[in-house]
């Protein structure tokens, strides 16, 4: 993973489907977001563009929590008799 550390990026179309699809790598609150996108939605060449190992690193704690919570939800919509 070799994205970039810093300044802005600019999702395309087929990853970030929402009109926020450029963020700013240097701002706490928008590193998350692609971040959060890429892995979701992104394929190989998607992370592998877009992600940088370090920051994803950092992110990791919080982004794996998020991400289990979404799959967990999605599951449940699709399958409700695995709701608790």
């Amino acid at each position: 993973m070799v994205g970039p550390e810093h300044g802005m990026v600019d999702l395309p179309l087929h990853i970030a489907r929402s009109a926020l699809r450029t963020l700013h790598l240097d701002l706490p609150r928008q590193r998350m977001n692609p971040y959060r996108t890429v892995l979701a939605e992104g394929m190989r060449d998607g992370l592998r563009h877009f992600l940088n190992r370090d920051i994803l690193r950092e992110l990791w704690p919080v982004l794996h929590k998020i991400i289990r919570r979404a799959v967990k939800d999605l599951r449940e919509e699709a399958l409700p008799e695995l709701r608790p």
